[in-house]
């Protein structure tokens, strides 16, 4: 049973928008970090943005400003708005989630999480 699934990822067009969820399966993720990470063809996984319980969102220098992050505890459910794509954001995206919420850990550290998805493809054309 995957821990994680993820949805909303897709083709959109430059300037466009996402929407991307991560729905827990088989658990809940009241307590937990839950982060999203992006990998690239080619390229190593890099971290995207996290959110602890209560708030307290942190993101990449690369994508302030054009990413949202938020969670849904009642529906065990993280989000990942993206907007004004560019075709350089093409990507699986990954959510995480780190049940023992190690806040004072390095949070765009792959190792900080014990739970993944498969991943959703986000496609931008230019």
């Amino acid at each position: 049973q995957v821990p994680l699934v993820e949805s909303g990822g897709g083709l959109v067009q430059a300037g466009g928008s996402l929407r991307l969820s991560c729905v827990a399966s088989g658990r809940t993720f009241v307590g937990d970090i839950m982060a999203w990470f992006r990998q690239a063809p080619g390229k190593e996984r890099e971290f995207v943005a996290a959110i602890p319980r209560g708030g307290g969102a942190v993101f990449a220098d690369s994508v302030k400003g054009r990413v949202t992050i938020s969670r849904d505890d009642a529906k065990n459910t993280a989000y990942l708005a993206l907007v004004n794509l560019n075709p350089e954001v093409k990507a699986v995206y990954y959510c995480a989630a780190d049940p023992s919420s190690r806040i004072a850990y390095d949070l765009t550290d792959t190792r900080v999480y014990d739970y993944w998805g498969q991943g959703t493809q986000v496609t931008v054309s230019s």
